[in-house]
């Protein structure tokens, strides 16, 4: 049976310099999942970087993604190479430089790969390259001042989809391919609830980055939905908007809820004696939620100049009770309910203040 190459220690160090949260989730992995995912990371977030990047204008950039899309089916191509000679100079990050710089390495260890996760790591790197280069061409370059939005919820989901739902898929696929406990998986079922939840997670990173994306000249919150409570997408810039957008933001927010409930349903059906794919599963969804609830009575939700962040403190909080209750599936089950209704009716406290079903924080 083929095995997959090690991932040298330099590219651990730099997936877990580049990942932030996600890196909790793939430390706990089973062993056998840990390297494949892994790699799969480090190419999307080189991927994303590249996508990213304001060097190159998005046309360019368009054609950078092209190549490297072009490169998941061939074992050799010294073009990934000059892809990171030539944005060297304009990425600031260090971790950004390096990930560039190893994107041939990374390239070269996909090939390496057990045939069937070769083939998944392929699979969905072609679809988050997809909805990468989709973004280039809807969207104006950052520095136009120009603001374009998604037109309807049916395209709010499917950029979603793009961006982490086809996660879920891949992440099915591998679970079941490596963990003894989950041969017997409805694959099918898991891997659409495995999308919702994907989604979810990617709907609450929207709602967190609203003003930041404003900014950058992308609405991802549907022009017809606005256009129903009387907004236009540029009104958005206004932190005072906020009470106007009120509406949407709570279908936005009953839709993510609906989402992790898929999620939690996912996280339930891996077996008990899975309990680090378990882990891996929970940790996400727990952390998306307790963000979700902050962002439905932050105040400041429109404004660039208070970034939504969930403490160190809480997110270690979450670890903790989680790790002594996933493998209960009736206190886990509680717990998430208990986060999910605080999100639904409210009930959040922050800053020591405790936030009621009728009033904002002051």
């Amino acid at each position: 049976m083929t095995t997959n190459p090690e991932i040298p220690q330099p590219l651990w160090s730099l997936l877990k310099r580049s990942s932030r949260s996600f890196y909790l989730s793939l430390a706990v992995l089973p062993g056998a999942l840990r390297g494949p995912v892994g790699l799969a990371y480090l190419l999307a977030r080189t991927a994303d970087t590249i996508a990213d990047t304001r060097v190159l204008p998005p046309a360019d950039r368009w054609r950078q993604l092209a190549v490297v899309r072009g490169a998941l089916d061939v074992p050799q191509t010294p073009r990934l190479r000059e892809i990171g000679e030539a944005l060297q100079g304009g990425r600031s990050v260090a971790w950004e430089r390096e990930l560039l710089a190893r994107l041939p390495e990374c390239h070269a260890l996909l090939w390496q790969a057990e045939e069937g996760d070769r083939e998944r790591i392929r699979g969905l790197l072609h679809l988050l390259l997809q909805g990468m280069q989709r973004e280039l061409e809807l969207f104006p370059a950052e520095e136009t001042g120009r603001l374009v939005a998604l037109q309807t919820t049916e395209d709010l989901l499917q950029h979603a989809y793009y961006a982490a739902g086809c996660v879920g898929e891949f992440w099915t696929g591998m679970a079941a391919a490596h963990c003894p406990g989950l041969r017997h998986w409805d694959v099918p079922r898991l891997a659409r609830q495995g999308v919702r939840f994907g989604q979810g997670l990617q709907l609450t990173n929207i709602l967190r980055d609203l003003p930041r994306d404003l900014r950058i000249g992308r609405c991802y919150l549907p022009r017809q939905e606005l256009a129903r409570l009387g907004l236009a997408p540029e009104d958005l810039l206004d932190p005072a908007a906020l009470p106007s957008l009120q509406p949407l933001l709570q279908e936005l927010i009953r839709l993510t809820l609906d989402c992790y409930a898929d999620g939690r349903a996912y996280t339930l059906a891996v077996p008990r004696r899975e309990f680090r794919m378990r882990l891996a599963c929970a940790w996400p969804l727990l952390i998306g939620l307790a963000t979700l609830a902050r962002i439905r009575w932050e105040p400041g939700l429109l404004n660039p100049a208070a970034p939504i962040k969930i403490r160190r403190t809480e997110v270690y909080g979450i670890l903790g009770r989680s790790t002594a209750l996933a493998w209960w599936d009736g206190g886990f089950t509680r717990y998430w309910q208990s986060l999910e209704a605080k999100t639904r009716s409210g009930e959040f406290k922050t800053d020591n203040r405790q936030v009621k079903t009728d009033q904002f924080p002051s």
